[in-house]
């Protein structure tokens, strides 16, 4: 048997067990390392770990932290900080020697490993767990601006990104137990296999949080399922990129904003996760503008389109629920989404005056005699919820009136009707069609608590079957 104390020299306690110490060290055999004096204990023969490499190693997370090995090198048992009589019982199994009392009390708390010390975990993994990256390190010329140098590489979307350090892709991958070589897919349009570590070197571009880093991973398998079709939104010339719609639990865990301003600026964590994702698509699979991504104007939201719905006080379920999660789930929905068009309507007080309002701004998604193409989210606020709450309305209710509003007579939507060139052709004079396909149009509850406003988000004009349909994945 053989035994390892690792010590601090600033630490009271591992000052209180120094004749301890002493004592093994003359009895048995001891390897004794300390954290940031090489001569403590004086006198001793002791192992320099003011790098800290052997405490990394073993997860020293308290110091005193004494080990017991076996003949052959394995660990046995440990004890942190000073306990009388575990020190008493580990010690004596192993040598058969009674340990002296040595007049001190019977227990006293360890102190902090400095692997503790704030941001040192990180700098300590990429140090000494640097094997664990598999993505090539690039070296920064001394007098080249690393901000710079991340646009110069083609890293950035216009904005200004993180400088991926291995410091801090460790630090992000603390975010998550998956394995940092695991494969999650291969990512369009260049079909290139994609890693959590390269998410998490994304996230860190993106300006993510570790905490962050499950709804990025879950959003990026969203995406990279074939029903989403990632690559046919990405080629198209239509405005949409993909929007995350988080709801759950991990919403608000990781302080994601689905109140005011809910589809603006001002919240980290939804600014970051939509970039993210939107920065694997172009560093990972090669999506960028002017490549395959031929969008005539694009929409703000490629740069980041994510937000949470406001689930607390809703007197409906969620759209999570709504796809078959339980309400204790948190999930991620992605859907192929335009920008925002906002409903103004203040004096609406029943719910069919309000539904008649919503009809007649979803009526023009698209196009006004665009029908069963563009899907559509409609995004109702804290007020008008109020209305239909009010009234007794579940959001059943709200989709099945809707529904019936948005039947529309096929003599409004052909070709020539109405004085506009667009439209169907003729044979659908006498039919009457759906604005929107089966479940192609949804409701969420978002957005600040006073105004009598809600918003629209339309779809990709091939939505469904012949293209990109919503994908809801549950948070692991």
């Amino acid at each position: 048997m053989s035994f390892v104390v690792v010590v601090k020299e600033e630490c009271a306690t591992c000052q209180l067990v120094v004749p301890v110490i002493e004592h093994l060290l003359s009895t048995s055999n001891i390897e004794i390392y300390c954290q940031d004096n090489p001569d403590f204990p004086p006198e001793m023969p002791v192992v320099n770990d003011t790098e800290l490499a052997y405490s990394w190693r073993m997860n020293i997370e308290t110091v005193p932290t004494l080990i017991r090995f076996d003949q052959t090198g394995v660990e046995q048992d440990r004890i942190v900080g000073w306990d009388k009589t575990e020190w008493r019982r580990i010690v004596e199994e192993a040598i058969d020697v009674e340990l002296p009392d040595f007049d001190l009390p019977g227990f006293r708390p360890g102190c902090g490993s400095r692997t503790q010390d704030p941001g040192m975990p990180s700098i300590l993994a990429a140090k000494y767990d640097r094997e664990k990256l598999q993505s090539r390190a690039l070296t920064i010329a001394e007098q080249e601006d690393e901000m710079e140098a991340c646009f110069d590489r083609g890293w950035s979307d216009g904005l200004p990104v993180v400088p991926p350090t291995p410091e801090r892709v460790m630090r992000m991958l603390t975010g998550t137990h998956r394995a940092s070589d695991e494969i999650v897919g291969v990512v369009p349009p260049d079909l290139i296999e994609c890693t959590i570590e390269k998410i998490a070197i994304n996230a860190v571009l993106a300006g993510c949080k570790p905490e962050y880093l499950p709804v990025v991973i879950t959003a990026v398998e969203a995406a990279l399922q074939d029903e989403f079709c990632m690559h046919g939104l990405l080629a198209t010339t239509y405005f949409s990129g993909p929007m995350i719609i988080v709801n759950g639990p991990m919403s608000r865990a990781i302080g994601m904003n689905s109140k005011g301003n809910v589809l603006g600026q001002g919240n980290r964590a939804n600014a970051t996760i939509g970039r993210a994702l939107q920065l694997v698509i172009r560093n990972v699979g090669g999506g960028k503008p002017g490549g395959v991504d031929r969008s005539v104007f694009g929409n703000p939201g490629k740069y980041t389109y994510c937000f949470a719905e406001d689930e607390t006080n809703s007197c409906w379920e969620s759209l999570a629920v709504e796809k078959g999660f339980a309400d204790t789930a948190s999930t991620v929905t992605l859907f192929a989404a335009d920008g925002m068009q906002g409903i103004v309507d203040q004096k609406s007080r029943d719910p069919e005056s309000l539904c008649r309002s919503f009809a007649a701004a979803l009526r023009v998604v698209g196009h006004p005699k665009m029908v069963l193409a563009a899907d559509a989210i409609l995004v109702v606020s804290p007020e008008h919820e109020r209305v239909y709450r009010l009234a007794g309305w579940s959001k059943q209710d709200v989709k099945d009136r809707l529904k019936a509003l948005l039947m529309i007579e096929g003599s409004e939507l052909i070709a020539g009707a109405g004085g506009i060139a667009e439209g169907l052709p003729a044979k659908f004079a006498d039919a009457q069609l759906p604005k929107f396909r089966e479940g192609g149009f949804n409701i969420v509850r978002a957005g600040g608590s006073a105004g009598m406003f809600s918003a629209i988000i339309a779809g990709w004009g091939a939505s469904g079957s012949i293209g990109s349909v919503p994908v809801t994945r549950e948070i692991k």
